[in-house]
């Protein structure tokens, strides 16, 4: 995590997201501009989380951690989000993990100066009711993709979430990791991709896949991870 001192960023970043109308007052004074690094995690599962953050841009998947050691997919973040709202109200640690995909911008507000602030506020308590409740949406429509979505659906949603774009799109990752992600076994996982390879939707090259019919990809991910 690494603070920018770039006001213009800073301001661009607040008045598209009219993150100023979360609140009763001004409270731009408390807030800050942090970039986190591709891969960097932003929180991890169970660890202090002393920021609340307005994720403004970049993209970041959403996991935690199941009491067999293994992980297991949430959701991704792409566009405006918000981070420790749970634990602004439960002094815990991190409900999940969350890990930069691309290099990822934040507003952050450092919770310890701020909190009884905060909690007395009526428009930003409201603000919080709405993120919360879009929050237990997503994660019970994610949970029932879990269980419920063939393997396909979800990879295709994970390699478009999660593949680099140039000329087309790149995809890499550790199949192991993967398959305990999708929560799934990893030779399911590779009897899913070589099916996908034989459709002409991915082709495997040495050390990646490269999506090659990214309108067919789509069309099986769907909204999944949304």
């Amino acid at each position: 995590m690494k603070k920018l001192q770039n006001q213009k960023l800073f301001e661009e970043y607040i008045a598209v997201n009219k993150i100023a109308g979360y609140f009763s007052e001004d409270m731009k004074a408390w807030m800050e501009l942090y970039v986190f690094s591709k891969n960097e995690y932003l929180c991890r599962e169970g660890a202090e989380m002393d920021y609340l953050y307005f994720f403004v841009d970049g993209r970041a998947k959403v996991y935690t951690t199941l009491s067999n050691g293994k992980s297991l997919l949430l959701s991704f973040y792409e566009g405006f989000k918000v981070l420790g709202d749970v634990e602004l109200f439960q002094v815990r640690g991190a409900a999940s993990s969350v890990q930069a995909i691309d290099d990822t911008y934040c507003i952050g507000i450092y919770l310890p100066q701020v909190r009884e602030k905060l909690l007395r506020d009526p428009v930003f308590l409201t603000f919080m009711g709405y993120s919360l409740s879009d929050k237990l949406n997503r994660l019970s429509k994610n949970s029932s993709i879990n269980l419920y979505y063939p393997l396909e659906h979800r990879l295709s949603s994970y390699i478009l979430a999660t593949g680099v774009k140039k000329e087309s799109i790149l995809f890499k990752e550790n199949l192991t990791y993967l398959s305990e992600m999708l929560g799934t076994s990893y030779r399911h996982l590779l009897r899913t991709l070589d099916m996908l390879c034989k459709r002409g939707t991915i082709l495997k090259r040495e050390n990646a896949y490269e999506v090659m019919n990214e309108s067919e990809l789509r069309k099986l991910a769907g909204d999944i991870y949304r």
